[in-house]
């Protein structure tokens, strides 16, 4: 007879002490960002959760439009919002954008 059928119990526990891989559970949004986006891409968009947009909502910061129960959210908009919180002095904003539309 086995060691494994004699104490079963032994080699459970030493199974559930080994370390299991971390998967990264942050989600990142792929493909091409559409021109209007709900809750869900917003938050892939930006890299935040849900219940931060939301937040953000109730405190007016976002600008978002209300569809009956639903949020919108236009990505020039976004990004344009965006753009208006950036931390930085305003030479170093405008030679910021500057570059990357070109």
């Amino acid at each position: 007879m086995s060691v494994r059928r004699q104490f079963p119990l032994l080699f459970d526990a030493q199974n559930l002490k080994m370390k299991k891989k971390r998967i990264s559970s942050k989600k990142t949004l792929t493909g091409p960002v559409p021109d209007v986006m709900d809750i869900k891409t917003l938050a892939l968009y930006l890299g935040l959760g849900r219940s931060k947009i939301y937040g953000l909502i109730r405190q007016k910061n976002i600008p978002a439009s209300r569809i009956g129960r639903q949020y919108r959210f236009s990505k020039d908009l976004v990004d344009s919002w965006l753009k208006d919180r950036l931390i930085i002095s305003q030479e170093s904003q405008i030679a910021l954008f500057d570059k990357s539309e070109k």
